[in-house]
């Protein structure tokens, strides 16, 4: 079995593209508007669906004409099976896993979403089944084919019965098939996708021969595939090659698209960051400067008040210089035979205030 992690690359997906993994001869086989490819249809649904498959109805059987303008020539069915349930199925071929698990809620929500339920009931509303071939490995098991559902944590089923289930992917990995099993050891699934792989090969492929020999299914498949005239497959590899080129530069215009929003959005997180650090820089003046004016305040205040100390201290000094003029002009005056009483009153002051001045 081939390795889960092996991806073919860009080089092998368009050498392997003349056979039935090329999208457009997948749908040209099945999805042209005739018999023969409903017929071939209906048995490749019964293998891949292991559900009898009564009646599909192709929605979009048109073959594009500009396919390089396509991302994915998928086909839209409406699928009767035995129990005459009905189904709206979208089946289409994937070369790539590229953003897969975005893909695959897009892809059911849009065929779910598609079905007309004006005016009535949602018990009416079909099943509806997303069935991708891929041309690469995609889950981590053996399995070829794996059904998924809606379902809560812990494995909680979100329906109790399956046919409540009205949503379901179903994936089939080509690349898991064992090639070189013994065809009588391989299932119907097995032998459908080697021929797939190998159609292009006809009769020189020994397990081809058999298949075309004794399977009545493979028998179908080989005559809508002998449709198909060289000019035909060579139109059909060219619309294949263009598919993917375009696909590649749609998928690379994205890419490009989504680094620039990356790096829009780094740029603007540095300008948030930069303004903020420039709010941050601009507070921090301001209270720098809010300081210095405080600072400055003090300094005006240090220097009032001392401005005011020597003040009073030279007003003080000035009182002290007039008391000591006072005290000598008193002393003249009683040592000059002046009376206290007369010194008192020449000068309009008390006796004690006088004898203070004296000490």
């Amino acid at each position: 079995m081939n390795d889960l992690n092996e991806m073919p690359t860009r080089k092998e997906v368009l050498m392997r593209s003349a056979n039935l993994l090329n999208d457009f001869a997948f749908k040209y086989v099945f999805g042209e508007d005739c018999k023969e490819a409903n017929d071939a249809l209906k048995s490749l649904l019964t293998v891949f669906l292991e559900r009898k498959v009564n009646k599909v109805v192709v929605k979009n059987s048109e073959m594009v004409k500009d396919y390089s303008k396509m991302k994915s020539p998928r086909l839209d069915l409406l699928v009767e099976f035995d129990d005459q349930t009905m189904v709206d199925l979208e089946m289409q071929l994937r070369q790539t896993k590229d953003n897969l698990m975005n893909r695959f809620p897009y892809y059911s929500a849009r065929l779910h979403g598609s079905q007309d339920m004006e005016g009535k009931s949602y018990s009416q509303l079909k099943e509806t089944i997303v069935m991708i071939f891929f041309n690469v490995n995609i889950f981590e098991n053996d399995n070829i084919c794996n059904t998924f559902r809606y379902k809560c944590d812990g494995d909680l089923p979100f329906v109790k019965e399956e046919k409540e289930d009205r949503m379901k992917l179903r994936t089939i990995e080509m690349p898991k098939v064992d090639l070189n099993k013994p065809l009588e050891d391989m299932n119907e699934q097995e032998k459908m996708i080697y021929y797939f792989l190998n159609c292009h090969k006809g009769m020189e492929d020994s397990k081809i021969k058999m298949m075309i020999e004794s399977d009545e299914v493979i028998q179908m498949l080989e005559k809508r595939v002998e449709t198909i005239s060289d000019d035909r497959w060579k139109k059909i590899i060219e619309d294949f090659q263009k598919l993917h080129e375009n696909e590649e530069r749609i998928e690379l215009q994205l890419e490009l698209e989504e680094l620039q929003k990356a790096k829009e959005k780094v740029r603007k997180a540095e300008e948030d960051v930069r303004k903020e650090q420039e709010d941050v820089r601009k507070e921090q003046e301001d209270v720098r400067k809010a300081q210095e004016d405080v600072r400055k305040a003090q300094e005006d205040v240090r220097k009032q008040v001392e401005e005011a100390d020597k003040k009073v201290e030279d007003a003080n000094r000035q009182i002290e210089q007039m008391n000591q003029v006072m005290k000598q002009g008193i002393k003249a005056m009683l040592a000059n035979g002046m009376s206290l009483e007369f010194v008192s009153k020449s000068l309009s002051k008390s006796e004690d205030e006088i004898m203070e001045l004296l000490k």
